[in-house]
């Protein structure tokens, strides 16, 4: 078996939420707690820190796993989905696992999949303890799939979890309400285990709070224990334990709201005498992409013209990044996106401002948005564009019909993304 036959074993074999969306959703972890115990519970075998949330998860757990190396541990990290390769999604000190072990896990552990039927997640998550384990990392940072209660990286017991915050996305695997949604996530504090809040959001709060009190967990709002000043390109972090000016390499003000969180995080991780100093954190923050090879997030593709993408792919995610493209002067704005079926596309688009430039495109998957739909779609509230289906023709014509003072973004979901040649 090479890697191209074990890839094509997990994709045909096992339901992957990305290609098929929420019918690959399980709503236990048995499969999980199953597949563990088959491999020696690798689980129990490191240190983690457990990251849940709507948004800005995946890049509190870069940040976080930047500061850990920083301090000289051997960290693992643990995101989801990948851009171009299976193999981003398992890391250690920043580099991906090795194609060749994840040929071994599948050759070794076949007959077993094949019984079990586990979800492509319920695998992943599996393999990811399992190399963690075997590489002996001091610490591993883990990163929710979906929700939290029933998602397959509940199994762990962290020395801390942080959940980011809670806004509208995958309904119909979560709850109706923000107060459903925020259920799910306060599944995964653990008992005696603290818990980080990183946005407050009235009644919200309560929700946290009742879990945090259930599980007898001590529960931290970080905007109540660390402040984050502006000056100028720097920023100025203040903290009970930390004070440290940093100029950091993730520029976008809306991924700077989760330093919060983070910071709060290696405070209560330093309580275990682990000595994280203000050096180790400021290198961290200052290095996060070239440390944890950080991609898709306002990921920077182009000078002249500024071409930017990045994954955020909900109603809160989406708002923050386009208000950080407005605040780019009047330069010219091109947008090139493309959207999945089970968004409520009609509510994103109106976050779009109506006098830019746009590309409708469909990213190669089968949950992907019928491109003419999207222009339909857009076309209803006063969005004029040009249907090109591939993301780098769209990219390619933009270019082409940009100033060098212009910008250029890419987005809408993390599929188009991935599909870009130059990512």
């Amino acid at each position: 078996m090479n890697y191209k036959e074990a890839l094509d074993f997990l994709m045909s074999n096992l339901p992957m939420y990305q290609r098929v969306g929420n019918v690959a959703f399980k709503k236990n972890l048995y499969n999980t707690l199953s597949l563990c115990s088959h491999l020696g519970d690798p689980q129990k075998k490191f240190k983690s820190v457990h990251i849940a949330g709507t948004n800005g998860k995946g890049s509190s757990a870069h940040l976080l796993a930047s500061i850990l190396q920083s301090a000289g541990y051997k960290t693992g990290l643990y995101t989801s989905p990948h851009l171009k390769n299976f193999t981003e999604r398992i890391k250690v000190n920043g580099k991906e696992i090795e194609r060749s072990e994840v040929t071994q896990f599948v050759k070794t552990n076949e007959s077993f999949l094949e019984k079990l039927k586990p979800s492509f997640f319920e695998m992943t998550v599996a393999m990811a303890f399992e190399h963690f384990a075997r590489k002996e990392v001091d610490f591993a940072v883990i990163e929710t799939g979906l929700g939290g209660r029933l998602d397959s990286t509940n199994i762990i017991e962290p020395l801390v979890s942080l959940i980011t915050n809670i806004s509208y996305d995958h309904m119909d695997m979560l709850g109706n309400t923000l107060e459903d949604i925020a259920m799910e996530k306060a599944g995964i504090i653990k008992k005696k285990v603290p818990v980080i809040i990183g946005e407050r959001k009235y009644p919200l709060d309560n929700v946290f709070i009742q879990e945090a009190s259930k599980k007898e967990s001590d529960i931290y709002f970080s905007g109540d224990e660390v402040e984050i000043r502006s000056k100028g390109d720097k920023l100025e972090i203040d903290s009970k334990t930390f004070k440290i000016e940093i100029n950091p390499d993730l520029k976008a003000a809306y991924q700077l709201k989760n330093l919060s969180g983070v910071i709060k995080m290696v405070e209560l991780i330093n309580e275990a005498s682990y000595g994280i100093s203000d050096h180790h954190v400021k290198e961290g923050l200052e290095n996060v992409v070239s440390i944890t090879n950080l991609k898709g997030r306002w990921q920077i593709l182009g000078e002249q013209p500024f071409i930017v993408c990045d994954a955020a792919h909900n109603a809160q995610g989406l708002s923050e990044v386009i208000e950080e493209l407005m605040k780019m002067s009047n330069k010219k704005i091109t947008f090139i996106i493309g959207f999945t079926r089970e968004k409520n596309v009609n509510k994103l688009i109106k976050l779009f401002p109506k006098d830019a430039k746009y590309y409708f495109v469909q990213a190669n998957i089968p949950r992907a948005l019928n491109v003419f739909d999207l222009k339909a779609i857009a076309e209803e509230e006063g969005i004029e564009g040009v249907i090109e289906e591939d993301v780098n023709k769209a990219l390619s014509l933009a270019k082409i019909d940009s100033s060098e003072d212009d910008i250029i973004f890419i987005g809408g979901s993390i599929f188009v993304i991935a599909e870009l040649n130059d990512l």
